[in-house]
Parts: structure tokens; sequence; C-alpha cells
């Protein structure tokens, strides 16, 4: 019986540890992503449009 609950607690930790990380990696990459547009938009860059957005102006 103390085997089953300490190995759903384990399971349940881990399960937790998992999401909690992939959170934060998805956080992370996000305050990445638009620290770097904010910093073209601060220096007036562009990113080059693709010729498929080009064709139809």
């Amino acid at each position: 019986m103390e085997s089953t609950v300490l190995s759903v607690l384990a399971l349940a930790a881990f399960g937790l540890l998992v999401a909690l990380t992939g959170g934060i990696i998805y956080l992370t990459l996000a305050d990445w992503r638009d620290r770097r547009r904010r910093e073209q938009d601060t220096r007036g860059d562009r990113p080059n449009r693709r010729k498929s957005e080009q064709a139809k102006r």
C-alpha cells in the first residue's frame, strides 16, 4: 500500500516538474522573441518581406 502511494506521488511530482519546466522554457522564448522585436523597432530595422507578400502590393 505504501509503495503504491509513494509511486503515485513520485509520478505526480515528476509530471509537475515537466510541466513547470515547459512553462519556463515557453515564457523565456516568448520574452526573447518580444525583446528582439522591440529592439528592431527602436533601431528602425524591418525584416525583409517575403516575395509572396510583395506580390500582393
